[in-house]
């Protein structure tokens, strides 16, 4: 029988993100559990899911510990995984815990899986579904090898929506080595600066058509930058990017400031969970559409009446000028 640990950290705010209430709902459906939480103090996010039924709390916590950090946070998981002699570990595949599991997996003689979309236990053997190749290709896999470490990627799950209570915490002392580096700020850009959101109901896409010419034959760059940013203040959507506008940017042609390839949608990007998604200028072919997998609602605007999103992959196509309908939806906005 398996020996399950959930292994979670706190917010900076003492609180349990929804990417660990998401691996709490995986971790549940194998059976009994025991938590295990990193923090400044962990109190008040054991208490968030103290009716969760887990059979035991486990808390590295203090100073050290607020910030991440290499060297703290794989000792803190470290003893947590001993403390509980874990045999099956799932963790939330946050930036955190995705920088130091594989080291607490060396460690502890384990393995570990990333990408993780799915957990089933069979009889006592449980089974992972995860994806390859940009999540073109899922696979279901087990292993024999124990501590096995799962990485649960955030939005493939639902969330805990259980009661918050009062959790009896047992405390896990840990010896750190000597810290070599500290945290002497955040710099991060400003929220309206700031067009990725992973949170947000609806992804808005940009294609390559928003720097080609126009009706009038000239290129309208200024103006498209303006209808895009002033939809995403007032909707506070997320904005994503066909490839072939990223490229643009390193072949010398006008382009949207705003842009990176952090924002870049599809076989080479990324692949968003978004509840509705709305794509502007674009083609939608395949390399691009495929980044559209786990949008559920998909709506398109283009001139091109033949285009991709007409051929099965998009619910509702207007067939229009983008620059005239975002005009409109802004002023009704």
């Amino acid at each position: 029988m398996e020996t399950i640990l959930l292994l979670i950290h706190t917010e900076p705010d003492g609180t349990l993100a929804k990417p660990a209430l998401e691996t709490l709902q995986a971790a549940l459906t194998l059976g009994p559990i025991s938590v295990g939480i990193v923090g400044e103090k962990t109190q008040a996010a054991a208490n968030q899911i103290a009716s969760c039924g887990a059979t035991q709390f486990f808390a590295v916590e203090g100073a050290d510990f607020v910030q991440p950090r290499y060297a703290t946070d794989v000792t803190a998981a470290q003893a947590l995984v001993q403390t509980a002699q874990a045999t099956l570990i799932l963790a939330p595949a946050t930036s955190r815990w995705s920088r130091v599991l594989a080291g607490v997996a060396q460690r502890v003689g384990g393995c570990m899986e990333t990408h993780v979309t799915g957990v089933v236990n069979n009889n006592g053997a449980v089974t992972v579904s995860r994806w390859y190749y940009r999540q073109r290709m899922e696979a279901q896999l087990s292993r024999t090898q124990r501590p096995w470490f799962l990485l649960i990627d955030p939005g493939s799950q639902p969330v805990w929506s259980g009661s918050s209570g009062t959790a009896s915490v047992t405390p896990v002392a840990v010896e750190l080595p000597a810290l070599r580096t500290s945290v002497t700020g955040i710099r991060q850009p400003s929220a309206d600066a700031q067009t990725i959101r992973p949170d947000a109901a609806l992804l808005f896409v940009t294609g390559a058509g928003w720097t080609k010419k126009q009706a009038d034959g000239q290129t309208h760059v200024p103006e498209a930058e303006k209808l895009i940013r002033t939809f995403l203040d007032k909707t506070r959507a997320s904005l994503g990017s066909t490839k072939s506008l990223v490229d643009l940017g390193g072949e010398g042609q006008a382009v949207l400031s705003f842009l990176t390839h952090l924002n870049q949608i599809g076989q080479t990007g990324s692949t968003p969970r978004h509840q509705k998604g709305l794509a502007t200028c674009c083609h939608g072919e395949e390399p691009h559409s495929v980044g559209w997998r786990f949008i559920k609602e998909r709506r398109a605007i283009s001139l091109d009446a033949n285009c991709g999103w007409a051929r099965g992959k998009a619910d509702v196509v207007y067939v229009a000028d983008a620059f005239a309908v975002m005009a409109k939806v802004n002023e009704l906005l």
